[in-house]
């Protein structure tokens, strides 16, 4: 898979200083919190930045008291969005499609918005549901977007999932992780630990997604 964080490689010594003044800034993300990105209304969970769309049904999933992951629900689809931690050199996208491909035999690899990805069918309660793994590496945290239901089988149904995730922005923290924990979420009407304030940048939403849990 590319790393769409990878920044572009000199080619000759003489543009250098050129370069460092007119380095492109990437179009669109997921973003990681400390680079330079849109400033729009998202939802902040605390490890994820969502961006605010009144159509999309937000859920945080939970194992125990810990927020581990988000489903989205929106036209008969659903996208799961889960960020992990994952190693200073090196991304986690490659190890987990091959996990990924191990238990599930009806997926294929193809290349689409975010580079490498699986398509195929997952068994869900005994029947099967069209599925499109898509997996992000970005700076010491990997990104998996699952979308299943109609827009896994339709690239057109799945634009407004693709710009979701195009929007979302990563947190991870300077605090230590082991590879794959998942980076902690919050609701967005808790407060942070050590200040007992909401993170900067958090909008309270007007109209739009109620966060529930999903256990």
């Amino acid at each position: 898979m590319r790393n769409v964080f990878r920044r572009r490689r000199r080619e000759q010594p003489e543009q250098a200083a050129e370069q460092e003044v007119a380095e492109p800034t990437r179009e669109s993300g997921p973003w990681d919190a400390d680079e330079p990105h849109p400033e729009s209304e998202r939802i902040d969970l605390g490890g994820l930045r969502l961006p605010h769309n009144p159509d999309f049904d937000v859920r945080l999933a939970s194992v125990g008291d810990q927020h581990v992951g988000v489903v989205v629900l929106y036209d008969e689809s659903s996208l799961q969005l889960q960020a992990l931690a994952a190693p200073r050199s090196s991304g986690l996208w490659d190890e987990v499609k091959t996990k990924i491909l191990a238990q599930a035999k009806h997926l294929e690899q193809r290349e689409g918005p975010f580079g490498s990805e699986l398509t195929g069918e997952m068994k869900v309660e005994g029947s099967s549901r069209p599925a499109r793994y898509l997996g992000i590496d970005g700076p010491r945290w990997f990104l998996l977007a699952v979308i299943s239901g109609k827009a896994a089988a339709d690239d057109a149904v799945a634009q407004p999932y693709i710009e979701f995730i195009r929007d979302v922005v990563v947190v991870r923290g300077d605090e230590p992780m082991a590879r794959e924990e998942p980076i902690p979420l919050r609701r967005p009407n808790e407060q942070t630990g050590e200040t007992g304030e909401q993170r900067p940048g958090f909008n309270p939403f007007k109209r739009g997604p109620e966060i529930s849990e999903i256990r």
